[in-house]
């Protein structure tokens, strides 16, 4: 059975897909997953599962807000697991809101990167694919954070200062060179 938000999510895809025509083999591997005919929005799908990232901006678009992951121990996107949510957009928000502790965040409709990343064995939870899909969320006001259980830290960084920095995980640099070619 199609679900209404499979429908919405496929549309989206393919609207991605025409804006970043060079990513359309990543794109297929997304399309594949929605049509999967078990649930791919639960972390139990061990084969792979969605998850839900954000490109959380300052108020000015020049800075991004990171964790410190820890589990992974990389500097990252602020994001998580669907748990069931079909709408990734609601369950990106949810994470940066949780994550960050920020109030009156406000999220774009628009798919803004998608990265199927391996996910290595942790506490007996086997190895699997993350295909996670990441939308931009803007700061209000108030860009005071805190940090969350599931963080090391967190910290404001300069975007165009992570396109040139060592070091920084590629997708991260991804995102920061789409941010920067469309501000």
């Amino acid at each position: 059975m199609t679900h209404i938000d499979d429908v919405a999510f496929a549309s989206a895809l393919a609207e991605y897909a025409q804006q970043w025509p060079d990513e359309r083999a990543t794109v297929g591997l997304f399309e594949e997953l929605v049509g999967d005919a078990g649930n791919p929005y639960v972390r139990e799908r061990i084969g792979g599962h969605f998850t839900a990232s954000c490109w959380l901006v300052d108020r000015s678009g020049e800075r991004t807000l990171l964790t410190h992951h820890r589990k992974l121990g990389l500097w990252l996107q602020l994001g998580g697991h669907a748990d069931g949510e079909r709408d990734l957009r609601i369950a990106a928000l949810k994470e940066a809101e949780e994550e960050s502790g920020l109030p009156e965040l406000r999220i774009e409709p628009a798919i803004f990167d998608l990265d199927r990343h391996w996910i290595p064995e942790h506490k007996g939870v086997a190895a699997h694919w993350h295909y996670d899909v990441r939308y931009v969320v803007h700061a209000g006001e108030d860009e005071a954070y805190t940090v969350s259980e599931e963080s090391h830290d967190l910290a404001w960084r300069n975007i165009a200062e992570l396109v040139r920095e060592a070091g920084t995980d590629p997708s991260v640099q991804r995102m920061a060179r789409k941010w920067l070619a469309r501000s």
